[in-house]
């Protein structure tokens, strides 16, 4: 059982360092395009 958690340990910290390195690392930019959302005014409907 020692020998499991063991690996287990170890792929959790792997995996850990794996995702820090592809954030750090890893050129993603967010798609910049405009977003507008037509807002309607309550006060104007009175």
């Amino acid at each position: 059982m020692g020998r499991l958690l063991k690996y287990l340990f170890r792929l959790i910290v792997l995996a850990a360092l794996a995702l820090v390195g592809y954030a750090l690392f890893a050129e993603l930019e967010a798609p910049r395009e405009p977003v507008t959302v037509p807002l309607e005014n309550p006060a104007a409907g009175q």
